[in-house]
């Protein structure tokens, strides 16, 4: 299987992926727990069918460090007991920060209140931000088809 687009050898998409992996950049140098971080990444990727960005993530998560059982649990982390409350928060942000279509008033408040009581202002800016980004590297492979399974940890810097 091949990608639609070769992204790696267009120009224009190169430039959009330069400024977009800096972006990144922000956010995994933030104060918001790298694990966090990657669990997020997941579970947008789960949500929105992202084959690339789930092996990249789930390896990258591995790499780190991350246990199999809650790589494993995080499509089901209301169920799971491994998850901490404010990652539980910020998954929980996650999906409604994905499924906005889902739901006619987007994010609610009282998801908003739990992830606050977590997260201080620099946190909540950089998983709101992480939020989005994910959501962007999703729409993109999917549109484009990028095949998954080969992604090696570290691949892109």
């Amino acid at each position: 299987m091949d990608a639609r687009l070769n992204v790696f050898g267009n120009p224009t998409a190169g430039k959009f992926l330069k400024h977009i992996i800096s972006a990144d950049k922000v956010l995994s140098d933030s104060t918001l727990p790298a694990a966090t971080q990657e669990l997020v990444k997941l579970r947008a990727s789960q949500i929105n069918g992202c084959g690339f960005c789930t092996d990249m993530h789930t390896k990258d998560a591995a790499h780190a460090g991350e246990t199999s059982v809650r790589l494993n649990l995080v499509a089901a982390w209301r169920e799971a007991t491994v998850f901490t409350d404010a990652e539980r928060a910020a998954l929980e942000l996650t999906e409604q920060g994905t499924r906005i279509a889902d739901a006619a008033g987007g994010v609610t408040d009282d998801a908003w209140a739990n992830a606050a009581k977590h997260y201080d202002e620099d946190q909540l800016a950089a998983l709101v931000s992480l939020i989005a980004l994910i959501n962007a590297f999703n729409r993109l492979n999917v549109i484009i088809q990028q095949p998954a399974g080969d992604y090696q940890p570290g691949q892109f810097g």
